[in-house]
Protein backbone atom coordinates (compact mmCIF):
# COMPACT_ATOMS: atom_id res chain seq x y z
CA UNK A 1 0.00 0.00 0.00
CA UNK A 2 1.42 3.36 -0.98
CA UNK A 3 1.25 5.91 1.82
CA UNK A 4 2.00 8.93 -0.37
CA UNK A 5 -0.82 11.33 -1.09
CA UNK A 6 -2.07 11.52 -4.62
CA UNK A 7 -1.66 14.76 -6.52
CA UNK A 8 -4.89 14.12 -8.36
CA UNK A 9 -7.36 16.99 -8.20
CA UNK A 10 -10.59 16.57 -6.26
CA UNK A 11 -13.42 15.29 -8.45
CA UNK A 12 -15.54 18.06 -9.88
CA UNK A 13 -19.07 18.46 -8.53
CA UNK A 14 -21.76 17.00 -10.76
CA UNK A 15 -22.78 19.19 -13.66
CA UNK A 16 -25.47 21.65 -12.63
CA UNK A 17 -27.78 20.20 -15.24
CA UNK A 18 -27.42 16.61 -14.01
CA UNK A 19 -30.64 15.08 -12.69
CA UNK A 20 -29.28 14.79 -9.15
CA UNK A 21 -28.17 18.41 -9.07
CA UNK A 22 -31.52 19.60 -10.40
CA UNK A 23 -33.40 17.54 -7.79
CA UNK A 24 -31.18 18.90 -5.02
CA UNK A 25 -31.66 22.46 -6.26
CA UNK A 26 -35.44 21.99 -6.42
CA UNK A 27 -35.38 20.63 -2.85
CA UNK A 28 -33.29 23.60 -1.65
CA UNK A 29 -35.64 26.08 -3.34
CA UNK A 30 -38.68 24.50 -1.67
CA UNK A 31 -36.90 24.64 1.69
CA UNK A 32 -36.07 28.31 1.17
CA UNK A 33 -39.64 29.14 0.11
CA UNK A 34 -41.09 27.42 3.18
CA UNK A 35 -38.61 29.14 5.48
CA UNK A 36 -39.36 32.56 3.99
CA UNK A 37 -43.08 32.02 4.34
CA UNK A 38 -43.23 30.51 7.82
CA UNK A 39 -40.53 32.71 9.38
CA UNK A 40 -41.11 36.00 7.55
CA UNK A 41 -44.52 35.78 5.84
CA UNK A 42 -42.88 36.25 2.43
CA UNK A 43 -43.42 34.42 -0.84
CA UNK A 44 -40.83 34.55 -3.60
CA UNK A 45 -41.69 35.28 -7.20
CA UNK A 46 -40.50 32.89 -9.89
CA UNK A 47 -37.83 35.42 -10.86
CA UNK A 48 -36.59 35.66 -7.25
CA UNK A 49 -36.39 31.87 -7.05
CA UNK A 50 -34.41 31.74 -10.31
CA UNK A 51 -31.98 34.35 -8.95
CA UNK A 52 -31.60 32.41 -5.70
CA UNK A 53 -30.84 29.27 -7.73
CA UNK A 54 -28.17 31.17 -9.69
CA UNK A 55 -26.59 32.37 -6.44
CA UNK A 56 -26.45 28.85 -5.00
CA UNK A 57 -24.99 27.41 -8.20
CA UNK A 58 -22.37 30.18 -8.41
CA UNK A 59 -21.03 29.22 -4.97
CA UNK A 60 -19.85 25.93 -6.45
CA UNK A 61 -18.74 27.44 -9.75
CA UNK A 62 -21.70 26.04 -11.66
CA UNK A 63 -24.56 27.57 -13.59
CA UNK A 64 -27.77 26.78 -15.42
CA UNK A 65 -29.46 28.78 -18.17
CA UNK A 66 -32.15 31.19 -16.97
CA UNK A 67 -34.96 29.13 -18.52
CA UNK A 68 -33.92 26.03 -16.54
CA UNK A 69 -33.61 28.04 -13.32
CA UNK A 70 -37.07 29.52 -13.94
CA UNK A 71 -38.49 26.03 -14.51
CA UNK A 72 -37.02 24.82 -11.19
CA UNK A 73 -38.32 27.96 -9.49
CA UNK A 74 -41.83 27.34 -10.86
CA UNK A 75 -41.75 23.70 -9.70
CA UNK A 76 -40.55 24.75 -6.25
CA UNK A 77 -43.34 27.32 -6.07
CA UNK A 78 -45.95 24.67 -6.96
CA UNK A 79 -44.62 22.21 -4.39
CA UNK A 80 -44.27 24.84 -1.66
CA UNK A 81 -47.81 26.16 -2.25
CA UNK A 82 -49.24 22.63 -2.00
CA UNK A 83 -47.38 22.18 1.27
CA UNK A 84 -48.49 25.57 2.59
CA UNK A 85 -52.10 24.59 1.94
CA UNK A 86 -51.81 21.46 4.07
CA UNK A 87 -49.37 22.28 6.88
CA UNK A 88 -50.15 24.13 10.08
CA UNK A 89 -47.67 26.85 11.03
CA UNK A 90 -45.98 24.55 13.54
CA UNK A 91 -45.75 21.66 11.07
CA UNK A 92 -44.54 24.04 8.37
CA UNK A 93 -41.79 25.43 10.59
CA UNK A 94 -40.70 21.90 11.47
CA UNK A 95 -40.71 20.84 7.81
CA UNK A 96 -38.77 23.92 6.71
CA UNK A 97 -36.23 23.27 9.47
CA UNK A 98 -35.82 19.60 8.53
CA UNK A 99 -35.36 20.47 4.87
CA UNK A 100 -32.83 23.20 5.64
CA UNK A 101 -30.86 20.91 7.94
CA UNK A 102 -30.95 18.16 5.30
CA UNK A 103 -29.06 20.43 2.90
CA UNK A 104 -26.06 19.23 4.93
CA UNK A 105 -25.32 15.75 3.57
CA UNK A 106 -24.38 14.57 7.07
CA UNK A 107 -27.89 15.25 8.38
CA UNK A 108 -30.30 12.33 8.10
CA UNK A 109 -34.04 12.94 8.06
CA UNK A 110 -36.78 10.57 7.01
CA UNK A 111 -39.05 13.53 6.27
CA UNK A 112 -36.39 15.14 4.07
CA UNK A 113 -35.81 11.87 2.20
CA UNK A 114 -39.54 11.62 1.53
CA UNK A 115 -39.65 15.19 0.25
CA UNK A 116 -36.57 14.57 -1.91
CA UNK A 117 -38.44 11.68 -3.55
CA UNK A 118 -41.33 14.07 -4.21
CA UNK A 119 -38.89 16.51 -5.81
CA UNK A 120 -37.61 13.68 -8.03
CA UNK A 121 -41.16 12.80 -9.02
CA UNK A 122 -41.99 16.42 -9.87
CA UNK A 123 -38.86 16.85 -11.94
CA UNK A 124 -39.42 13.57 -13.78
CA UNK A 125 -43.01 14.58 -14.57
CA UNK A 126 -41.78 17.70 -16.37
Amino acid sequence: MNSRHSNRPEPAPPAADSRGSRVALLFALVAQRLTAFYEHGQQFTVAQGATLAADWLARSGRSLPLEERRQLSELSDEMARRMLATLSREAGLFTAHEMTEALDPNYDSELARTLMVECERLLDAE
